[in-house]
């Protein structure tokens, strides 16, 4: 950094998923080096401070991806106020100075602490929001904005920043990538894939033979067949009704121990199972043999101790010894206390 910067202090905000906060502010202390934090949601959401500008911020992290970290926002903007009306009044005037946003299309995120100055929600208020800055002839969108314009409103204070979707992780607000739940949905669990797919950037449609170990009841399964895969399942209980006499689907009744499978049959693996990681990875790390050179691994793993941090460099380490190239690691938002793991086998 030059001179200028060392001295320069930049805020955003940053999101975790729920409890995984203090391990989301030591990835920012390991890459940032001196951080404060202030939380603004206990333990999820907190503002930052560092000696970087925004795009030295949103380079260095896009170039060495946090677990932890869900989503980032700039602030720009610190608007005190003990009065909603009169806060929004100098929040619109900020707005409609920013002349990139006239005229374009922009993702107006908004989002609020528990006890904040308003008392309506975050849908309401962005909608209040969006009818007051007409005069910015913006295209106001959900998803694929040239801007995303985001607002944090707090118990005195409102936060603001303006940024480019790709600089803040996720271009969903606050990380949080919704689904529309189907009716014939088996489970939630399929989400994970769905999120996935989206996040690392996966073309489930170029695979061909999937292994699905500890499939049952099926939700990562039917999204799979969804994508016109052929899976075989293996799991000791039973798979969801629904997916019974699927005819590009094998069901084996037992543990994944006792399998056995022909070397390089399948071009891709998944694993999501309530198990212990040193099991899951025993388990998996067994049946390699059966996953082709260039095929692909999305596993989860499940952080069932206070260090998580060791816990996850032992796992990838460990597969890492069989040939896994790891891609990408991330608590994504519809992971709970686990994370997801996307490796390729070379």
């Amino acid at each position: 950094m030059d001179e200028n910067n060392e001295t320069q202090q930049t805020r955003f905000i940053c999101t975790a998923n729920h409890g995984f906060a203090p391990f989301a502010q030591e990835e920012l202390r390991r890459l940032f080096g001196s951080v404060k934090s202030t939380v603004l949601v206990s333990g999820e959401v907190f503002l930052v401070s560092v000696s970087y500008t925004w795009n030295e911020i949103a380079s260095m992290i896009a170039k060495q991806a946090p677990i932890f970290v869900r989503h980032i926002q700039p602030v720009a903007i610190e608007i005190e106020t003990d009065e909603l009306v009169s806060g929004l009044n100098d929040l619109k005037s900020y707005v409609l100075a920013q002349q990139e946003l006239h005229d374009t299309s922009v993702s107006l995120q908004v989002r609020k602490s528990e006890h904040s100055l308003s008392e309506v929600n975050a849908g309401a208020l962005r909608e209040q929001m969006v009818v007051d800055w007409e005069e910015l002839h913006a295209t106001f969108t959900v998803q694929d904005a040239e801007w995303i314009l985001s607002v944090f409103v707090s118990a005195d204070t409102i936060y603001a920043g303006i940024s480019l979707p790709k600089d803040n992780i996720s271009d969903w607000s606050g990380g949080a990538v919704r689904f529309q739940r189907e009716d014939s949905q088996i489970s939630r669990a399929k989400f994970k894939l769905l999120e996935a797919e989206k996040t690392f950037g996966i073309d489930f449609t170029v695979f061909r033979h999937a292994l699905d170990i500890g499939a049952a009841p099926g939700g990562w399964t039917s999204f799979l067949l969804d994508r016109g895969i052929h899976v075989t399942a293996v799991d000791p209980a039973k798979m969801h009704e629904s997916l019974v006499g699927h005819p590009q689907l094998k069901i084996m009744r037992k543990n994944a121990s006792e399998v056995k499978f022909r070397d390089n049959q399948f071009d891709l693996l998944v694993c999501d199972m309530s198990w212990s990681p040193k099991q899951m990875v025993k388990l998996v790390k067994d049946l390699l043999y059966s996953l082709s050179p260039g095929g692909t691994a999305i596993v989860t793993v499940k952080l069932m101790h206070k260090k998580p941090m060791a816990l996850i460099k032992e796992v990838i380490a460990s597969f890492e010894e069989d040939q896994m190239q790891l891609q990408y690691a991330k608590q994504l938002f519809h992971n709970r206390d686990e994370i997801t793991l996307h490796m390729i086998k070379y």
